[in-house]
């Protein structure tokens, strides 16, 4: 079982790994009170008065307590960030990388100018983690770029997956827990899905085109074409076969 497991991990591919490995050893760590959760929440003030950048990063990485929802998130995220990476991103790690990048400024910014908002600045002050947010935002863009593939919830019912994350949402208003947290998700999903796949169709420009400083970080995959032993090519024709 151990095995299969570390087999499981070691064949995720970079990005998703990493990522992975940095959120549960991080709800871990503040569950076993190793790691405070007040070093790491997304405080505006902290960040502009105090220089603790280090929060625009860490908020990304605590799931809160460890409980049946973290394991909720840990499956969507091992899922739908290994889906995109190993499929629409294949090959193209540094694009990935920028779109989780492009997810987590927008989804910065949006708290940041909601908190200055009246009538919601309330709701928005309440929000000091955005890894759930991010979650979502990925599962929205395979959706997105997957719309047809069927999918069942819970074996109640069956559905397309341009419609899963309306699903989600729906649960998490049944369940009880905020439906800010999702919508965030899917308005920072929109506005990647938007500008990298309609916007360029629409005009011919990519407006989201991966800057070379990040591609520098990562090497592209080489595909390697085998070809099966048995299969043998035709010698090129002689040059006396083309003169008459």
């Amino acid at each position: 079982m151990a095995q299969a497991v570390e087999e499981w991990y070691k064949q995720m591919p970079i990005i998703t790994r990493s990522y992975l490995t940095a959120a549960i050893v991080t709800t871990v760590g503040c569950s076993l009170e190793i790691i405070s959760p007040y070093h790491l929440y997304l405080n505006p003030t902290l960040v502009v008065k105090h220089y603790e950048f280090w929060r625009l990063i860490t908020n990304f990485f605590y799931f809160r307590k460890m409980d049946l929802d973290f394991l909720f998130h840990m499956f969507f995220l091992a899922r739908y960030c290994k889906l995109l990476e190993e499929n629409s991103f294949r090959g193209r790690t540094a694009d990935f990388f920028y779109m989780l990048l492009f997810g987590a400024t927008v989804l910065t910014i949006i708290v940041l100018v909601g908190v200055m908002i009246p009538f919601v600045s309330e709701s928005f002050a309440k929000i000091f983690f955005l890894s759930n947010s991010l979650t979502f935002m990925m599962v929205y863009v395979w959706s997105k770029q997957n719309p047809f593939i069927h999918m069942s919830f819970l074996g109640l019912f069956t559905f397309t997956a341009a419609y899963l994350p309306w699903v989600l949402l729906g649960f998490s208003v049944l369940v009880g827990t905020s439906a800010w947290v999702d919508l965030l998700g899917m308005i920072a999903g929109h506005a990647y899905y938007f500008l990298e796949d309609v916007y360029p169709r629409m005009t011919g420009r990519r407006p989201l085109k991966t800057p070379s400083f990040i591609k520098a970080l990562f090497t592209d995959e080489t595909v390697v074409v085998t070809w099966p032993a048995n299969v043998r090519f035709a010698p090129p024709p002689a040059e006396d076969d083309h003169q008459d």
